[in-house]
């Protein structure tokens, strides 16, 4: 089998391939690239499990990035164990073809628990006093140890949130090049999430992007070198294009007015209680999951949900096999947003009861996607003087929250989720193996073999 790795650049698309990114101009140039039609949704762990398993979500049942369980009565969002994809993966395949087939999971997600040979994956420690502290998880264990004794602790902070920047992206793929030279894996799956952040806040706004764009550029070159240097197979993909959004939908409120939503009130905050609605939306940037009781009135709930402005397609029960996401998971009706608009989760109707993990990074708590987590208030010339003094606090031993994000959907300038109409901002695949392209056009099923194609040629 031959040595292949495969570089998810988030984000990446033939419209952000240009002068600020030059070497992965001239990889382009010199080896194939096609555009993949993303997979509905195009949301990271949903085009990550049908790359890997080359099935669509109703089959492997990644219908989102998070869902209503509803053996819980709870929303989730960004679970880590890797038996929630519901299909064989990949590795699966290629360990029963040759028994020294090794794979490397570096940072894709559902990365907990799964056959892989070497993963890690961003697991913070949440200590009994209340703080959060950075740290990965790894298999083996004593890779952890090894990866951050050499590298210093992963900067989590820097891979979500208001600080996010290159920092994580220039670790995961640092930790992936130490990681090889020990163990020397047949496949390598990488993940570098940088472009997921200024594309999400500004929109395409290359003014802004440029740097960004120059910054993946040299962390791609670094990796690109180092399998080169082995004769590697190397595949450069990602998994959606992020498009200019100015409309954000808040789709529970709207339910919430046509008397839909239960919400519980504790210690005088609002909670959107999803076991006690008779319909409710899980927001997950342009595609939203609408859960209802079997008691609500569905012909009722459709003709609605049809009507709210932003919203472009209703897809209920009867048309999820058609757009592949008949599964369980899958809400009673899937909403598409427009081009131009995107979907909060928000419930509240006035901020003063806006529950306290609203204005804070808590990718967890909230039942629903929240982009604006990327974000401090603008606003607020004194924010960084708070964030400093609530440091200062937890480091003295107070209890304190970074409740710091603003309540202010309408900064978000990028999404993504529904399928682009201009090819240009679809998903890439890139590779130097041009025996390993069968055609300029992917669907996003299609990925899998052709991955499997470089490993097996």
């Amino acid at each position: 089998m031959k040595k292949t790795v495969v570089i998810n650049i988030v984000g990446l698309t033939n419209r952000l391939i240009g002068e600020h990114t030059p070497f992965i101009k001239s990889f382009l140039e010199k080896g194939k690239g096609g555009v993949v039609k993303p997979v509905l949704p195009a949301v990271t762990c949903s085009a990550q499990s049908t790359y890997l398993t080359g099935k669509w979500p109703t089959e492997h049942g990644i219908v989102g990035n998070g869902w209503f369980f509803k053996d819980e009565l709870e929303v989730k969002f960004w679970r880590q164990g890797n038996p929630l994809v519901q299909s064989n993966k990949i590795w699966d395949e290629l360990k029963a073809l040759d028994s020294n087939f090794t794979c490397a999971n570096m940072f894709w997600w559902y990365n907990m628990y799964s056959t892989v040979d070497f993963s890690a994956t961003p697991r913070p420690n949440y200590l009994a006093d209340g703080r959060k502290i950075p740290d990965i998880y790894t298999y083996p264990a004593e890779l952890r140890d090894k990866l951050q004794g050499k590298l210093g602790t992963f900067p989590l902070f820097k891979f979500w949130g208001p600080k996010t920047s290159i920092a994580s992206s220039r670790w995961i793929a640092d930790a992936t090049m130490e990681m090889d030279k020990e163990n020397n894996p047949t496949l390598t799956l990488v993940y570098l999430p940088h472009l997921d952040y200024n594309t999400q806040r500004y929109g395409l706004d290359f003014d802004v992007l440029q740097k960004d764009l120059n910054e993946i550029d040299a962390v791609v070159k670094d990796l690109v070198v180092h399998y080169e240097a082995q004769s590697a197979n190397i595949v450069l993909l990602s998994e959606y294009g992020i498009t200019n959004v100015s409309n954000p939908i808040h789709i529970n409120r709207h339910l919430r007015k046509e008397g839909y939503l239960g919400i519980r009130v504790e210690r005088g905050l609002e909670l959107l209680d999803a076991g006690a609605s008779d319909a409710f939306a899980v927001a997950d940037h342009q595609i939203a999951h609408v859960y209802a009781k079997e008691s609500t009135d569905y012909e009722k709930l459709h003709e609605y949900l049809k009507t709210i402005p932003g919203v472009e397609k209703v897809i209920p029960k009867d048309e999820r096999e058609v757009n592949h996401l008949n599964h369980e998971r899958a809400g009673d009706f899937v909403l598409v947003a427009d081009k131009d608009s995107w979907f909060t989760y928000y419930f509240w109707e006035d901020d003063a009861v806006a529950p306290d993990y609203a204005r804070m990074v808590d990718i967890h708590k909230k039942p629903g996607y929240d982009p604006v987590e990327m974000f401090t208030d603008p606003s607020d010339k004194l924010v960084i003087f708070k964030v400093l003094w609530k440091l200062l606090k937890k480091k003295l031993g107070f209890r304190t929250v970074l409740d710091i994000i603003p309540l202010k959907a309408e900064l978000v300038k990028g999404s993504h989720g529904r399928i682009p109409e201009n090819k240009e901002d679809w998903p890439i695949l890139v590779t130097n193996s041009e025996s390993n392209l069968p055609k300029q056009e992917l669907l996003a099923t299609e990925v899998y073999q052709v991955l499997k194609n470089h490993i097996i040629q």
